[in-house]
């Protein structure tokens, strides 16, 4: 099938979503939290169906299943998933609901995705679209860099006090999260990958303070594209069907991780927390390069 845009090979579902949205269009501190709208969320099952190839899978199902496990025996649970297209979450949530296990069909429930602001501020069929799914809604440090650096002095300083407000609220609603059960999933690289740009794969180094707050993380890696990002404009991008191959590594305890791999850095390592996450990167890269073999012959 042709690779379309978006907002061509989906216009008829747009003004749907549209009148069924009812997610804040201004992020403050009082709307951090926000479950998942199911009569947005049917609209993305059907995208995900229409273009998940049969060959598609979950891999590392055990490893999932043993997180899942823990969890549910009181553990606090992060994932951390490569990030290369918006519908990395839909898939996963899509396939594991779909995969014919109990237990996960009900871990994709408990998935409360981390959220930059602009998928709620920049446009309402984005919106709509990232409302299908349970989230936690912060302000990017990019972000408020980058509108710093256009910004007069006072104006600066008024986004920063959103800002600190904004992420303080979200920090205390990942822990009522924690205390329902409810796993965390952030995407290290904070932003999409894009080929010729390997800056847009480096893990941020904000990512160190997720492995000591959480007992558990497993790596999620994705294998296969169905959205190919084309520019900012995110209904621009291309879709088309495809296999995907999303696999879970086995579970981690993130603070000996974390302990171990800062004991191996030299003394006098300038940045042992960005270390830590460049680590975790290298590994999902590994864990990516594993599966695109397995990709490749599926």
């Amino acid at each position: 099938m042709e690779k379309l845009p978006l907002k061509v090979r989906y216009a008829d579902i747009f003004s749907q979503l549209a009148s069924l949205s009812h997610a804040a269009a201004k992020i403050d501190g009082t709307n951090v939290y926000q479950e998942a709208n199911p009569g947005t969320r049917k609209f993305m099952d059907q995208l995900v169906e229409d273009n998940l190839l049969p060959e598609s899978r979950v891999e590392g199902r055990a490893n999932f299943e043993d997180f899942y496990d823990q969890v549910c025996a009181g553990r606090r649970g992060l994932i951390l998933m490569e990030h290369y297209a918006n519908t990395d979450l839909p898939v996963l949530c899509y396939m594991l609901e779909h995969s014919g296990s109990e237990k996960l069909a009900d871990l994709s429930k408990r998935i409360v995705a981390i959220a930059g602001m602009k998928l709620n501020e920049e446009d309402p069929i984005v919106r709509s679209f990232a409302e299908s799914f349970t989230r936690v809604v912060i302000y990017p440090t990019r972000s408020l860099s980058s509108k710093e650096k256009q910004a007069s002095e006072e104006e600066a300083k008024a986004e920063e006090q959103r800002a600190r407000k904004i992420n303080l609220a979200a920090m205390h609603a990942m822990d009522d999260c924690k205390k329902r059960g409810e796993v965390i999933l952030v995407f290290p690289s904070g932003t999409r990958y894009r080929p010729g740009h390997p800056e847009t794969k480096k893990g941020l180094r904000e990512i160190d303070s997720y492995l000591r707050l959480f007992d558990i993380v497993i790596l999620v890696s994705i294998n296969g594209l169905m959205l190919e990002l084309q520019d900012d404009d995110m209904l621009n991008d291309l879709i088309a069907p495809t296999k995907m191959i999303y696999a879970a590594s086995p579970v981690i305890e993130c603070k000996p991780f974390r302990k171990e791999y800062m004991e191996s850095l030299p003394e006098d390592e300038a940045d042992p927390k960005q270390k830590v996450i460049d680590h975790v990167m290298e590994l999902l890269e590994k864990q990516h390069a594993y599966y695109q073999k397995i990709w490749e012959e599926a």
